[in-house]
Order: structure tokens, then sequence, then C-alpha cells
């Protein structure tokens, strides 16, 4: 008798544990699952109500950038095909009447994508404002100067837009590769400078020529070669930021500092999170009365 009741004692006790390690493992799965629908659907209510407020299709690129890792490997969101072929469709489906927001908080990214997006922005028929609320490099910069208005906190940054390139040991500024070049003979310098070389003023070429096209009809020749030589020339280093301010003293007018209230609100539901899955491009469709 006394060995059954123990026995009883003991299945009882185990039953108990690997339950516990199955509600352990159920909540474990759940609450990360129920806190990341809860801050898309908050994410979702504030672009609503800051598209029903502005009358405008509210688009967000937003990649938060602190530093993480993940098994010592760091982890990081930069502009990438997935990222265009999203913002593309949410243009796309815009009403050609419907006045585009582009919410932008990217360090930059891939050249292509930055282009696409910049280039179908531009191409919309309805006024098109970029939003800034903390920082838009590189990529992020070529897509706000294809608006007709950005609004940057006074405390925000745009950056330079020159090209970099390089390989896995890391990579250089189009125009430094091109002044190391120039200062050398030619029997001096490697084949593989030589063709970064090459390659750097090919891209140099083609961004002055994307430059031109994105900022066609916002202002003189004059104005628009000074600008050109201010983001592309090499005279900063790629991080340098162009503070409010000074964006002010370089595009005009068309550089407002009045960001919506919502637009730091919506920032706040950007939670940083270790993983692909974590959206970097949200919209919500107007709905039109």
């Amino acid at each position: 008798m006394v060995l059954l009741q123990a026995q009883v004692g003991t299945d009882m006790l185990s039953s108990l544990i690997n339950n516990a390690w199955f509600i352990l493992f159920i909540l474990l799965f759940l609450i990360p699952m129920a806190q990341r629908n809860y801050l898309q659907a908050a994410r979702k209510r504030v672009l609503a109500r800051l598209g029903k407020s502005r009358g405008t299709q509210v688009i967000t690129l937003i990649h938060r950038q602190e530093t993480i890792s993940f098994l010592g490997i760091p982890l990081a969101r930069y502009i990438d095909i997935d990222d265009s072929e999203q913002v593309l469709r949410a243009i796309r489906r815009a009403d050609k009447d419907v006045p585009i927001d582009i919410i932008l908080h990217t360090p930059g990214g891939l050249a292509l994508a930055a282009t696409q997006i910049a280039m179908a922005l531009k191409a919309h028929p309805a006024k098109k404002t970029v939003i800034v609320p903390h920082y838009a490099m590189s990529g992020g910069t070529l897509i706000a100067l294809a608006a007709d208005k950005i609004i940057m906190d006074p405390h925000a940054a745009l950056g330079p837009v020159d090209p970099q390139l390089g390989d896995i040991q890391g990579s250089y500024p189009a125009t430094s590769l091109l002044a190391v070049v120039g200062k050398k003979k030619i029997d001096e310098i490697d084949d593989k400078t030589l063709i970064y070389a090459e390659e750097a003023r090919k891209a140099l070429d083609q961004m002055k020529s994307l430059l031109r096209k994105i900022l066609e009809g916002k202002s003189d020749q004059k104005k628009l070669e000074t600008i050109i030589e201010e983001f592309l020339s090499g005279k900063y280093t790629h991080d340098h930021p162009f503070m409010a301010e000074e964006a002010q003293n370089l595009l005009g007018q068309c550089v407002q500092t009045d960001v919506p209230e919502e637009v730091y609100a919506l920032m706040d539901l950007y939670r940083m999170e270790a993983g692909r899955s974590r959206p970097g491009v949200e919209y919500v469709p107007l709905v039109r009365r």
C-alpha cells in the first residue's frame, strides 16, 4: 500500500512537471506573438490616424539601427530589394490624386533599391512629402531629395549620397579611390585598385546623372550644381550629418521642421527586435469618403 501511494505520488509529480514545461513553452511562444500583434495593431492605428488627418497615403520605411547581436553576429537593417518592392507596391496602389507621405528612418542601403523608390516617388502625380524624425542617410537621402517637401525634426539628419565601393574586406568612398589613383604613378598601383578606381568613376557619373533627374525642375542650374557638389563630391565623410538648418540652406523652403506628433508616437512603437521578420515597410490604404 505504501509502495502504491509512493508510485502515485511520483506519477503526479512527473505529470505536474511535464504540464509545467508545456505551459511554459506555450507562454514563451504566445507572449512574444501577442506583443508583436499588439505593436502591429498600434502602428496601424497611428498610421491610419496620421493619414486621415493629413489626407495622405502614409508609408513607412523604418530600419531601427541600434547595435544588437545574435550568437555574437551583429544584426542590422538596410534598404534592400524587398523594401523597394513593397514601397513601389504601396505607391502604385495609391490613387493618382492622393498625396503620399513617406516616414523615413534608415541608414541607407542598396543603391538600386533606393533609386527605384526615389524614381517611383518622383513619378507620382500628387504631392510627395518625406518625413524624417531622426535620420535618413545615404540612400534615404536620395529618396528624400525626390520628394516635393521634406519635413525634418530640427535635429534630424540627411547625409551624403557619394557611392561606396568595396568587398568583404571593407568599403571605400568612390571619390577617395579616384583621389588616391590621381596621386600615384600608374606603375605604383595594383590592378585591383585600378579596377576599383574605374568603377568609382562610373559610379560617380551615374549618381550625378541620377541626382540631376531627381532634382530636375526644383531649382535653377547653378543651385542644382551646388546641391550635387555638397551631397556627392566627397568633401565630407559618408556619415556627415546635414541637419535641418543646413538642409534648408541647401534645398530651400521645401525643407520644414513641423514634424507631426503622430510620427513621434509611431517611432515609439518600433522597438528593436532581433530578426528579419520585423517590418521595415508598412502602410494603411487611405479610405476615401
